[in-house]
């Protein structure tokens, strides 16, 4: 069948990519993705449900299949508007690559980097994405104190990506507590959009 991916193997954004390239070539109806890692699953989920289709999952060994449908002549839902408090805000998105803030002393460079993300609310409608790749995804997971901090920036509608590539790598998918899980092609396509990048 035409509309069918088996993308066991394939590291991150791979899948998405392959998923974003045939829907984009022949805007099916139903479409049939074979992936391996749980990363792999919830990119290519979101990233289907982003597109308009009614998305299932089931495990078949120790593969999973994601199946989306969609009605006819359905594309992608539209951008929500953006909300009067931040329509005249630069977005600024910052990069968080990083559990610790400069070199030398570690224990420093934690409570360093605790307290930037602390104040990061001070830039008000201003600050529009934190993005949390490599190292920087130990601060999104259970037991972190920095959790409570992300999680109150996400309620004044912060969106925060945390990069399923990273937390596959730590084995931390099952221990995230914050944010959207994530890959490379919404984490570049999220730096297109910004008005400015900092990188930590």
């Amino acid at each position: 069948m035409q509309n069918e991916l088996d993308c066991r193997g394939l590291a991150c954004p791979a899948p998405v990519l392959q998923t974003k390239q045939m829907i984009d070539q022949g805007n099916p109806t139903s479409v049939r993705i074979r992936v391996d890692n749980e990363a792999a699953r919830q990119n290519v989920s979101r990233f289907l449900e982003s597109r308009g289709f009614q998305v299932s999952v089931e495990k078949k060994g120790p593969d999973f299949e994601i199946r989306g449908r969609r009605d006819e002549g359905t594309s992608a839902p539209e951008v929500r508007p953006v909300p009067e408090s931040r329509a005249d805000a630069k977005k600024i998105l910052v990069m968080v690559a990083t559990d610790r803030l400069g070199t030398g002393d570690d224990e420093l460079g934690k409570k360093l980097l605790f307290n930037f993300l602390k104040t990061l609310k001070e830039m008000g409608h201003d600050l529009w994405r934190l993005v949390f790749v490599n190292n920087g995804v130990k601060l999104t997971i259970h037991g972190a104190e920095t959790v409570q901090i992300l999680g109150d920036l996400q309620e004044e509608g912060v969106k925060i990506l945390v990069c399923g590539t990273c937390l596959d790598h730590f084995k931390l998918l099952d221990r995230k507590a914050v944010g959207e899980t994530t890959n490379m092609l919404d984490i570049v396509t999220a730096m297109q959009l910004a008005d400015s990048v900092i990188n930590l």
